[in-house]
């Protein structure tokens, strides 16, 4: 569990708030109690925050600096204008709070909310082009998801990595999940927002997606599985945009950079179960986490696919 706070002094929440997001000003609506909770849950270069405001409150904000997204839970949020524009939000939506380099207004009801803050670096990390090769970070074009199921499908990956991921020091601990986890997260958030990334390959990328660049990031990956790398990484050690590099896995081996290097680390993990005594208690949730898998099931069903039976079964042969 993350910093836990909790007030009903309107002075305390607005320090509380400048001091660990951005410089903002607060004014309630209405003289009542002004109750406030907040559990902050870091995570690397996220933050998977939940608030609690039982009050009507007015809000007045810096730019953030960082990427912010709200999930309303439950109350409302009557209006958020930022740029010129004005919109409002209920209960099941997800949306941009604003640009990082944006200030904006908004009022929340009574309002229980997740709040998620990603560095802007991480959507270059997941989408842009090498090093070099590219004009201008990614952004978010819209403070919508595209479609009611996108949006809902990033709310249940913020669930999941809030609740399930950071709770477990078993997994949230592990080095390779705080790369791993917030890529998950920007990839999810590029899924869910129309945004700057070219996902077509140009023909320059086309050109570049030859067997020899397939060659040479195989060998990066497999030579850098267990550190903390991204695709951009891969694509920097090889000399070729990000669109590329994913052309060249499709074209050639019919998987993407990050699935090679699943399978890769699925390997290592095979072989750290062979050679480990369940009776010192190694545990297939650890080794699993030690190889970037946060989610236990995801990875016992690569893992059943590839090698026909559960992780557990190799874990505890030598006890049997």
């Amino acid at each position: 569990m993350g910093l836990a706070f909790e007030s009903t002094d309107l002075d305390e929440i607005q320090e509380f708030l400048s001091v660990g997001y951005t410089a903002m000003r607060l004014r309630a609506r209405c003289q009542e109690r002004y109750q406030y909770r907040l559990i902050r849950n870091p995570l690397g270069p996220i933050s998977l925050d939940f608030a609690d405001a039982g009050f009507d409150v007015d809000y007045l904000v810096n730019p953030p600096g960082s990427l912010c997204l709200a999930g309303v839970e439950s109350g409302t949020i009557p209006y958020l204008e930022t740029e010129g524009m004005r919109d409002s939000y209920g209960p099941g939506e997800v949306f941009l709070v604003a640009q990082p380099d944006r200030p904006f207004a908004t009022r929340s009801c009574r309002t229980r909310y997740s709040y998620t803050v990603l560095e802007p670096a991480l959507l270059s990390q997941v989408a842009a082009t090498a090093p070099g090769r590219t004009d201008a970070p990614v952004r978010l074009t819209g403070y919508r998801p595209i479609s009611p199921s996108a949006g809902q499908q990033l709310l249940r990956t913020i669930t999941f990595l809030r609740d399930q991921v950071i709770p477990a020091p078993t997994i949230r601990d592990a080095p390779l999940i705080t790369s791993t986890a917030p890529q998950l997260l920007a990839a999810a958030v590029l899924a869910t927002f129309p945004n700057t990334a070219l996902i077509d390959p140009t023909i320059e990328d086309r050109h570049d997606a030859h067997p020899a660049t397939l060659r040479r990031a195989m060998a990066f990956i497999d030579d850098h599985a267990h550190r903390d790398i991204s695709v951009a990484d891969v694509a920097a050690a090889v000399h070729v945009t990000i669109r590329a590099l994913q052309y060249a896995f499709r074209r050639h081996r019919g998987t993407t950079p990050m699935g090679y290097l699943r399978q890769v680390r699925l390997h290592h993990a095979h072989q750290e179960l062979l050679a480990s005594d369940p009776t010192t208690g190694a545990t297939v949730t650890e080794i699993a986490a030690r190889w970037g898998f946060f989610h236990p099931g995801r990875f016992a069903h690569y893992y059943r696919h590839t090698y026909g039976h559960p992780p557990a079964r190799t874990l505890l042969r030598r006890a049997c």
